[in-house]
C-alpha cells in the first residue's frame, strides 16, 4: 500500500498506513494513489447506494479533461481516498495518544464516514455548478456541503441503514466544519476530530492531502508535497492538531501546490473558456429542463450529474437548440476566444470589485463595431493559499517537539524570506464569444485598465493574429 511519488512508482512500505483492525474482514479495492483501500461494513452500506454511486458520473476536475486529457477521474475515487486517509489519520492519533485523547471505535468510524460522504452533495462539473451557474438563477445561497448533509439523511432513510443518530449528527457537523455553515460545538466535543476531514481552522486536512496528489497525477504534473510526513508528525495539543515547527515548509508546500493547481489546471484560460460556455449552455437550458429545481430535493438531486451535457447534446428539442449549439462549439473547439488578462495590483486588492461585461462594453471608444454585453465574457479568478490574503501558517498550530507542551504559530517575519509576502492573486480575464470581435473587445479591455488603474496592467498585448481572426 504505497502512496504516489513523482515518478509514478509506489513508495517504500515504510509509508504505508496499517490499522490495528483485522483488515481480512473488510472488502478492499485497489486505488491508484493509496494502494489497497479497505472498506468497512458500515461504509459499504453507504457506498452501495444510488446516491453515492452517482459520484462516478461527476468528474473531479469538471471540464479540465478537455485541456488535460488524463483528468477524467471522478468524485467517487476521491471520496474513497479521503475515507481511507481520514481513517488512517485518526488511527495514528489513537496509536500515539490514545489514552490521552480517549479516541474510541465510535470516533474512528465517525471520522471515516465523514471522509467518505463529504462530497456526496457535489454538483455537476465540479465547482462550476455551485459557484457560477446557480448564483445566476437563484436568489439565495446554496452549497454542496449543505446538500451533502441532506443526502446523508436521505440515504439513511431510503436504505434503512441502522446507525447511531449521534454518529450521523457528528458526521454532518464534520462535513460542514470548514464551511460558512459550520455548527458550534459543545464543550464536551473532541474538537480536533473535526479538523481531520474539513479543517475550518487552517485548511490542513485529508481532503486536500488526497485531491492534491490525485489531481497532480491525473494531469501529469509533478507533486513534491509529501502528506505522509504530516500524517506521521501530527500531535494533538490543546484540542488542536499541531505539527512540528521544522515541518512548516511541508505545510507551506501543501498550500503552494494547491495554488499552483488553481493557476495551471483549475483556472487554466482554456478551461475557464469552456466553463463559461457550459454555464451559458446550462442557463439557456434551465427554463426548459428546470435544472435549478433539482437542488431543492435530495430525492431528485441524486439524478443530476455530468451526463446532463449529453442529454442536451443529443436531444432534438427546439427549445434546447441554443444550448446544443454551444456544446457543439465545445466539441469542435470553436471556443470563446481569450483576449487577455491582468493581475490586480496588490494595493488595489482590498477594494476590488468583480469586473463585468458591462464594464468592458462601457469602456469601448467610438469605432466601427458596437459591442453588446452578450458578446463579452469575464472571468474573475481568485487564487490564494486557502486563507484569503492571510498567511495560513499563522492559523496553524506548531510544537517544538513531541515532548513539548506549548503550541505556537509562525508569523511572517519568522519564516524564510524566499516564501511569498503576498498570499492572494486576483486575475481578471476577458473573452470574446465571437472570433471577429477579439480586436474590439481587447481594445475595450485595455481602455478599462487605463481608466481604472492609469496603466495597462496586463503583461502583454493581445496577439495581432487573434485580432485579425474572422
Amino acid at each position: 500500500m504505497g502512496a504516489y511519488s513523482n515518478d509514478g512508482l509506489s513508495l517504500s512500505p515504510i509509508y504505508s498506513f496499517a490499522s490495528s483492525q483485522d483488515l481480512r474482514l473488510s472488502k478492499h479495492v485497489h486505488d491508484n494513489v493509496h494502494g489497497n483501500i479497505y472498506l468497512d461494513p458500515l461504509c459499504l452500506k453507504f457506498i452501495d447506494t444510488e446516491q453515492f454511486q452517482r459520484l462516478r458520473e461527476l468528474k473531479q476536475l469538471g471540464m479540465a479533461h478537455l485541456v488535460y486529457p488524463g483528468a477524467v477521474h471522478s468524485r467517487f475515487e476521491h471520496s474513497l481516498g479521503v475515507y481511507w486517509l481520514a481513517g488512517e489519520a485518526v488511527q495514528k492519533l489513537k496509536n500515539y495518544q490514545g489514552l490521552e485523547l480517549d479516541i474510541d471505535r465510535f470516533d474512528i468510524q465517525t471520522v471515516k464516514l465523514a471522509g467518505l460522504l463529504h462530497d456526496v452533495g457535489h454538483g455537476p462539473f465540479s465547482h462550476l455548478f455551485e459557484r457560477e451557474f446557480l448564483p445566476r438563477v437563484l436568489d439565495g445561497h446554496w452549497s454542496h456541503e449543505q446538500m451533502s448533509v441532506k443526502l446523508v439523511d436521505d440515504i439513511v432513510d431510503k436504505h434503512y441503514i441502522e446507525i447511531d443518530p449521534e454518529m450521523i449528527r457528528k458526521v454532518k457537523e464534520m462535513i460542514l466544519a470548514s464551511s460558512e455553515f459550520a455548527r458550534p460545538m459543545g464543550s464536551g466535543e473532541k474538537h480536533f476530530l473535526y479538523d481531520i476531514v474539513a479543517n475550518g481552522r487552517n485548511g490542513i486536512d485529508v481532503d486536500k492531502f488526497d485531491y492534491i496528489v490525485r489531481d497532480c497525477r491525473a494531469c501529469g504534473l509533478g507533486c513534491n508535497f509529501q502528506f505522509q510526513r504530516l500524517m506521521e508528525s501530527m500531535r494533538v495539543l490543546g484540542d488542536e492538531i499541531c505539527y512540528r515547527a521544522k515541518d512548516y515548509l511541508t505545510i507551506h508546500k501543501l498550500f503552494a501546490t494547491r495554488a499552483d493547481l488553481y493557476r495551471t489546471v483549475y483556472t487554466h484560460p482554456k478551461v475557464k473558456a469552456i466553463e463559461l460556455m457550459v454555464v451559458d449552455a446550462l442557463l439557456k437550458a434551465n427554463d426548459y429542463l428546470n435544472i435549478s429545481s433539482f437542488i431543492q430535493d435530495p430525492s431528485k438531486y441524486w439524478k443530476l450529474d455530468d451526463t446532463i451535457m449529453k442529454t442536451i447534446e443529443t436531444t432534438s428539442n427546439p427549445e434546447l437548440k441554443e444550448s446544443r449549439d454551444l456544446i457543439m462549439r465545445i466539441r469542435r473547439r470553436n471556443l470563446y476566444q481569450f483576449c487577455n488578462e491582468y493581475a490586480v495590483p496588490k494595493d488595489k486588492l482590498e477594494n476590488f470589485k468583480d469586473v463585468t461585461p458591462q464594464d468592458i462594453v462601457c469602456s469601448q471608444k467610438n469605432g466601427g463595431v458596437i459591442l453588446k454585453e452578450e458578446d463579452v465574457a469575464v472571468s474573475n479568478v481568485r487564487i490564494d493559499l486557502t486563507r484569503g490574503r492571510q498567511n495560513p501558517l499563522e492559523s496553524s498550530g506548531f510544537i517544538q517537539d513531541y515532548e513539548s507542551e506549548d503550541k505556537f504559530s509562525i508569523p511572517d517575519d519568522r519564516i524564510s524570506h524566499l516564501l511569498p509576502t503576498s498570499y492572494q492573486d486576483m486575475i481578471v480575464r476577458v473573452y470574446s464569444k465571437k472570433p471577429e470581435l477579439v480586436a474590439a473587445i481587447s481594445e475595450a479591455f485595455e481602455n478599462f485598465q487605463l481608466h481604472t488603474y492609469g496603466i495597462k496592467a496586463q503583461v502583454h498585448a493581445t496577439p495581432e493574429k487573434k485580432k485579425r481572426r474572422l
